[in-house]
């Protein structure tokens, strides 16, 4: 049987990466699919981990290639997913999860259309901005740029199968096992 294939969209700050991070260490069965990007590593990030950092004229090169299966810029860097990875992991039977924007998620969706999305949302923008100043890493203005761009994405919230709001850390990290566990059900009763 081929893996299912989860793709996990939110807002900078929506807590996305905390709860991908929390479900990986609690199901085996679930790998990360890491994608290249042109930013520049933050501090405890290492090449391969998060993110396979990669310059700009090389990520470029690859684009060229059609190496990406979906590929987009966001805050002014470049972010992309291997194709030859999500595909052998799938063929694998690997269930694999896409930590990726709403356009990239769009690309995906048209490209493996039996994909699974999941929208992760703030309980509210003023709960993001805190969240996002909480973190002490950005400016006022980049703070304005992201919550203009978190609004903009979560217009676009809709167009997943489902929506989790991490008010809770602990109960959104359930609803997305719960996701997960009826995924994988409705797939093994097919």
């Amino acid at each position: 049987m081929s893996g299912s294939l989860f793709v996990v969209t939110a807002p900078s700050g929506a807590g996305k990466s905390s709860l991908i991070d929390a479900l990986l260490r609690e199901d085996a069965r679930l790998r990360l699919s890491v994608s290249y990007t042109t930013r520049a590593p933050r501090p405890g990030e290492s090449n391969g981990r998060e993110y396979h950092f990669v310059d700009d004229r090389t990520f470029m090169t690859m684009l060229e290639r059609g190496e990406f299966l979906e590929s987009a810029e966001v805050h002014g860097h470049r972010y992309g997913t291997s194709q030859a990875v999500v595909r052998e992991a799938l063929a694998g039977g690997q269930d694999l999860v896409l930590e990726i924007d709403w356009q990239g998620a769009q690309q995906v969706r048209r490209l493996q259309p039996g994909c699974i999305g999941v929208f992760i949302l703030p309980p509210s923008v003023a709960e993001l901005e805190r969240r996002m100043r909480a973190r002490g890493q950005d400016s006022d203005a980049v703070i304005r740029r992201r919550l203009a761009s978190a609004e903009e994405e979560i217009s676009h919230a809709a167009e997943f199968e489902y929506a989790i709001i991490n008010k809770d850390f602990d109960e959104a990290k359930r609803d997305l096992q719960a996701i997960i566990r009826v995924e994988r059900l409705k797939k093994s009763n097919s």
